[in-house]
């Protein structure tokens, strides 16, 4: 089945933009700079999970769902968006939450209060866990849970991205452009896989380069590999892919994830100031802050077009406001 045939609910604002960076070039002295826009996508500040979101939602609307699961920290950009995603279908929306940075109501949990979405506190590290489990007793009252895992990362939540592979060719064809290389921020591991699963449907020859914000590399290639692995059993495709196939930068996660860098501050302030452009201190600035570590030494050849994709999380800079403002 190809992914435009899979059942969907329109969430985003589609497609993104595909912005040039020619002020950050300037000051890297590096290559041509293009940058997809997909904290463009529109849903309660967008996002990158929007994408993934079209997919979940039709799952859970076709299954009667009428209150939605999903878990992070605190500030999670997949809990907000997926709460406010519930809103405008009308479902319920119960978020489980794990000790994390910035506990306060500010940023993205400030949203998620505006959202009207039912929060749960654990010191269980196994979230899916506690999701059954609070899943199980709203079946007992009568109700139809859907449980979205972590990030949305699952075979269903790849093709969000999959799909972006196909939009981003039609985009780069319309201007006579092709990249060597893509960065993006790489977490639970759906975004990467539904990447390397569209570059190998849609036969994209560019570098997937995804990175870390906070595990090591080895982990989060297998979360890429079995989400790329789901995606293509959805789509009933006879395709696999292993981990050491998927390549993750994980040198700029700092102490933890959730922890901003020095690097992630200066990948913000410089995107700000050459482009206008806000990244997130938790994931779009530590993989902006890997681009431009390879640009300035010279691992990317000033001749090359680079791509770097936006997958939001804007609201928490507000969160974050201490650490930046030193």
């Amino acid at each position: 089945m190809s992914i435009e045939k899979m059942p969907r609910v329109r969430l985003a604002h589609l497609p993104t933009p595909l912005d040039e960076a020619p002020r950050l070039t300037a000051a890297l002295g590096g290559p041509r700079i293009l940058i997809k826009r997909d904290d463009l996508t529109g849903l309660a500040f967008g996002g990158n999970k929007t994408r993934k979101l079209e997919f979940l939602m039709a799952d859970a609307l076709r299954q009667n769902a009428d209150v939605v699961f999903t878990a992070g920290a605190p500030q999670s950009n997949h809990c907000r968006q997926t709460a406010a995603a519930a809103r405008k279908l009308g479902l319920r929306c119960v978020l489980v939450f794990t000790a994390g940075q910035h506990n306060e109501p500010q940023g993205n949990l400030l949203l998620d209060q505006l959202l009207k979405a039912e929060v749960v506190y654990t010191e269980n590290d196994d979230t899916d866990a506690v999701m059954e489990e609070l899943a199980e007793e709203e079946r007992r009252k009568g109700h139809r849970p859907y449980v979205i895992p972590v990030g949305g990362s699952n075979g269903i939540g790849t093709l969000g991205y999959a799909g972006l592979v196909l939009e981003l060719a039609q985009q780069l064809f319309e201007r006579g452009l092709s990249v060597s290389r893509v960065y993006f921020s790489s977490g639970s591991g759906g975004t990467q896989g539904g990447l390397v699963l569209g570059a190998r449907l849609y036969h994209a020859s560019y570098r997937l380069i995804g990175v870390s914000p906070g595990r090591k590399a080895d982990g989060v290639k297998a979360n890429v590999a079995r989400t790329a692995n789901e995606g293509a059993a959805v789509l009933g495709l006879p395709v696999r892919f292993a981990p050491h196939e998927i390549e993750v930068n994980d040198r700029f996660t700092g102490p933890a994830y959730g922890i901003s860098t020095p690097e992630s501050h200066e990948a913000i302030r410089l995107f700000a100031e050459t482009e206008g452009i806000l990244l997130d201190p938790v994931y779009t600035a530590k993989a902006a802050a890997a681009m431009i570590h390879d640009i300035r030494g010279g691992a990317v050849g000033r001749e090359e077009t680079v791509l770097f994709i936006h997958t939001g999380g804007t609201p928490a800079l507000f969160a974050y406001h201490a650490e930046l403002a030193q």
